[in-house]
């Protein structure tokens, strides 16, 4: 059963900066399945989680939609994955989500995850993105590991 937390964002700045509380936290394995309506701030989020996982600020972490993946390289592998563009889950098989969520090294961020739910692993950290006003985000954090999604909040607290 995943436990829940949901946090606010003012804007684009603290959207990337809780994406880089999680992204501390992740480790070889973790996926984190990104939903929410365009602009609601996934690839936003996912340029903090890139941060968070030590890859060098200095890299462009772009959105993955018209290539599927990009990968970034930080204490940990990270590939962003973008399920816009599919049509379904087989494609996303067909891209080796399989692979990348079986080889225990990297950190799998994947947006749009909605249209491909079957696939998600019961284990995945849900991210929901949610309009809130202008700039704000409402931002539901669903994750089984209790203790992280608590390091999690503390750091999103202090922060």
């Amino acid at each position: 059963m995943s436990r829940a937390a949901v946090l606010e964002s003012d804007g684009e700045a603290r959207t990337q900066a809780l994406g880089a509380a999680l992204g501390a936290l992740l480790r070889g394995g973790d996926v984190v399945a990104l939903f929410g309506p365009l602009g609601s701030g996934k690839t936003r989020f996912v340029q903090g989680l890139a941060l968070g996982l030590g890859v060098p600020a200095d890299e462009d972490v772009v959105s993955p939609t018209f290539v599927l993946v990009r990968e970034y390289v930080g204490r940990v592998r990270l590939c962003h994955l973008d399920a816009y563009r599919l049509t379904g889950p087989a494609e996303l098989h067909d891209l080796g989500f399989g692979e990348l969520i079986g080889d225990g090294s990297t950190v799998v961020a994947l947006e749009w995850a909605d249209r491909v739910g079957g696939l998600v692993p019961a284990s995945a950290c849900r991210v929901e993105l949610a309009h809130a006003g202008e700039q704000r985000r409402r931002i539901a954090v669903r994750w089984p590991d209790a203790a992280r999604l608590a390091q999690l909040v503390e750091a999103a607290s202090a922060g």
